[in-house]
C-alpha cells in the first residue's frame, strides 16, 4: 500500500511554481550549440497523484510540477494527466524554435497558431504480464500569417523542427535504460536495458522538506491551469486488459509574443478527460515560466509513474514509497543564423527507487512492466515521423 505524505490540494500551492532560480538558462532553450540535460526527480504521493522537481539543466531553474489523473484511472483530475505534459512538450518547443528561427533570419510572423494531436494505444493484459504501451502517431497543423513567400515559411517550419530537441526524441528510435534500487540498495536489471551511470541519490534523502515557491517570486498561479470543460461522452474507466484501446491527446498552442512566451492547452478527447492551460517561456534569458522542453520530460517520468502505480495496484504489491531520477540528455550543433541548426537526443535514463515489503525479483518486474506499458517510452523506443501540414495566410503550402 502506497504511503500518503500530502496532497497536491492540500498543500494550497500552485499546479506548477519555481523553487529554486538561476541566472542562467540552458543553452538548450536558447538555441544555442551545446549540450546538456533536463532532470526530472518525481515521487508517488498516493493515488495517481504526483510531484516531479524539473532542472532545467545542469545549472538551471527548478520547477515544482503535479500531476494527476482523471476518473478514467479512479483519479482525483486534481492535476494535468501525464499524456498532456508530453503533447504541451512538443507544441511549445516547436514554436521556440519557429520563434528563435524566424528572428535570426529577421522573418516577421504576425500570427502563429498549432494544433497537435497524440495517437496512443494499449494492447494485453496487466494481470497476464502482456501488457503493451503503443505510440501511433503525431499530427501537426501549423498556421501562421505573414508576409514571408511561401519557399521562407516553409524553409522556416522544416529548419525548427531539425533544431527541436523534441523531435530529435521522435525521430530516433532510443534504448532507454534503467537502473533500480530496493530499499535503499542497487540491484541488477534484468530483461531491459540497464544504465551504466553512477548511483544517483534519492530524492527523499536529497529533500529535507517539500518544494515550496519561492519568496517573493511573482504570481504563479496561472502556469498550469484547469480549464472548464464539458464533454457530451460518457466517461470509462481505462480497461486493463484490452485487444486493443485507443487513446487521443489534442492541444494547441499560440505564439502570444517574444517577451510573453506561448499560452498552450491540451485535452485529453479519448478517453474522455479534462483539459488544462499551461504557459512556457521559450525566448526569455530569465525563466518565467517552465520550458516546453521541461513540459515534455517531466510527462515522461509522469506516464512511467503512472504504469507503475496502475500495475502495482492490480497486482496488490506491497510498496510503501515509489520515487525516480529521470535524466533526459540533448545535444544543439550548429547556429540558427547559418541555416544549420540540429538537435540531437540521447537515451532517458531512469533511476528508480522502491521502498516495501516484496522480493527483489517483485520489484524487478515493476520495473519491466512499468517500461513495458508506459505510452512515452514506446513513443521515444520507435521512430516517428509526424504529418505535418502548413497554412500560410490561411492557404495550405
Amino acid at each position: 500500500m502506497l504511503k500518503v505524505i500530502d496532497t497536491i490540494e492540500g498543500s494550497g500551492f500552485p499546479l506548477g511554481f519555481r523553487c529554486s532560480e538561476t541566472n542562467q538558462r540552458s543553452s538548450l532553450l536558447l538555441n544555442q550549440e551545446g549540450s546538456d540535460s533536463i532532470i526530472v526527480e518525481c515521487r508517488a504521493m498516493g493515488d495517481h497523484q504526483k510531484e516531479s522537481i524539473v532542472t532545467e539543466g545542469i545549472n538551471g531553474t527548478q520547477w515544482r510540477m503535479t500531476s494527476d489523473e482523471g476518473p478514467y484511472l479512479n483519479g482525483t483530475d486534481h492535476a494535468p494527466f501525464p499524456l498532456g505534459f508530453f503533447n504541451i512538450g512538443l507544441q511549445a518547443d516547436l514554436i521556440n524554435r519557429i520563434g528563435h528561427i524566424a528572428k535570426a533570419r529577421l522573418i516577421q510572423i504576425d500570427f502563429l497558431h498549432l494544433e497537435l494531436d497524440n495517437l496512443y494505444s494499449f494492447s494485453g493484459s496487466f494481470f497476464k504480464g502482456t501488457g503493451q504501451g503503443s505510440a501511433d502517431g503525431v499530427e501537426i497543423r501549423i498556421k501562421v500569417t505573414s508576409k514571408s513567400d511561401t519557399n521562407t515559411i516553409r524553409t522556416l517550419i522544416n529548419d525548427a523542427i531539425q533544431a527541436s530537441p523534441v523531435f530529435a526524441a521522435l525521430h530516433t528510435p532510443l534504448m532507454n535504460t534503467f537502473a533500480i534500487y530496493v530499499n535503499g540498495k542497487r540491484r541488477n536489471v534484468i530483461g531491459i536495458h540497464s544504465s551504466t551511470a553512477q548511483d544517483k541519490q534519492d530524492p527523499f534523502k536529497k529533500y529535507t522538506k517539500l518544494p515550496s515557491p519561492l519568496q517573493n517570486d511573482f504570481d504563479q498561479a496561472d502556469l498550469i491551469t484547469k480549464i472548464p470543460f464539458v464533454s457530451s461522452e460518457e466517461v470509462q474507466t481505462m480497461p486493463s486488459e484490452s485487444t486493443r484501446s485507443g487513446l487521443c491527446v489534442k492541444g494547441q498552442s499560440e505564439l502570444n509574443n517574444t517577451k510573453t512566451g506561448v499560452i498552450s492547452e491540451t485535452t485529453l478527447e479519448r478517453p474522455v478527460g479534462s483539459k488544462f492551460g499551461f504557459k512556457t517561456d521559450e525566448f526569455s534569458t530569465q525563466s518565467t515560466a517552465p520550458s516546453g522542453l521541461s513540459y515534455l520530460c517531466a510527462g515522461i517520468a509522469f506516464c512511467y509513474m503512472t504504469q507503475l502505480l496502475r500495475y502495482s495496484e492490480y497486482l496488490k504489491y506491497k510498496i510503501s514509497d515509489i520515487r525516480m531520477v529521470q535524466v533526459n540528455p540533448f545535444h544543439l550543433h550548429g547556429s540558427t543564423s547559418q541555416h544549420h541548426l540540429k538537435a540531437f537526443a540521447d537515451p532517458v535514463d531512469t533511476h528508480l527507487f522502491l521502498n516495501g515489503e516484496e522480493a527483489d525479483d517483485v520489484m524487478q518486474n515493476l520495473l519491466t512492466m512499468g517500461a513495458k506499458t508506459c505510452y512515452l517510452h514506446a513513443a521515444l523506443s520507435t521512430q516517428i515521423i509526424p504529418q505535418i501540414s502548413i497554412y500560410l495566410n490561411d492557404e495550405v503550402i
